[in-house]
């Protein structure tokens, strides 16, 4: 990978950051690829806001992408700093920075849904696993726990039969309401993403989420209540 001369300097907008590079969080100060950290620019408003996709104008700060790392930057006004001047950051940011994170899986839901990849229905999910189509299980965070059991031993009787060496990634990180949103369907709990690329970007973000709320102190993901296997390479 390659490093920046300087990682601790802001960056010199989007389009110096190149894939693979490495940052320094401005918060524990240690270097980390981009995959694992989140960029903020000063807004128009003057506050510091999370530009998840890379993409917003200005130099950036970058910040370790979980939740702790966030809060610490905006209790020891970090922004500031970094950026050299007056920048404010909201007591809320990092449950901002959360929203944005579900908003955009959301957003990948959906495209994953048009483009015919996702699956919904408890019956038509259960085939599915049987027949070993799914790259991933989704259940809704509020899910009753009886139907989320049965999938779940469905899902891993059909790894074994299949003779699958890594047990299908289960999310729960949105809520039925989130999902219906989606999906554009009412009452989804359960839904099966099908094999190919076209659901790739929805679970990229789904363990990104995860991450964010479940890293440790390192920053390194322990995301096992809400994405029971790594999705890293779906």
């Amino acid at each position: 990978m390659l490093a920046p001369d300087d990682p601790a300097d802001l960056d010199n907008g989007p389009r110096s950051t190149k894939s693979g590079t490495e940052r320094m969080c401005a918060v524990s100060r240690s270097v980390r690829p981009i995959d694992e950290l989140i960029r903020f620019v000063v807004a128009p408003t003057g506050e510091a806001i999370p530009d998840l996709k890379r993409k917003l104008p200005g130099r950036g700060l970058w910040v370790s992408a979980n939740r702790k790392a966030v809060t610490e930057a905006a209790k020891r006004n970090v922004f500031a700093k970094g950026f050299k001047k007056n920048v404010k950051a909201s007591p809320t940011l990092a449950d901002d920075t959360d929203k944005l994170m579900v908003r955009g899986v959301i957003e990948a839901l959906a495209m994953a849904g048009k483009a015919g990849v996702i699956i919904s229905g408890f019956t038509k999910v259960e085939d599915v696993l049987k027949r070993g189509d799914a790259q991933a299980l989704i259940h809704a965070s509020d899910g009753a726990a009886d139907g989320i059991r049965k999938l779940d031993g469905t899902a891993r009787q059909a790894a074994e039969f299949n003779e699958n060496p890594r047990p299908l990634p289960i999310i729960t990180v949105l809520s039925c309401d989130e999902l219906d949103l989606a999906l554009g369907r009412s009452n989804v709990i359960h839904a099966a993403v099908l094999t190919g690329p076209a659901g790739k970007t929805f679970l990229s973000r789904s363990q990104t989420l995860v991450q964010y709320r479940m890293a440790d102190d390192d920053g390194n993901a322990s995301a096992k209540a809400s994405v029971k296997q790594d999705l890293a390479s779906p």
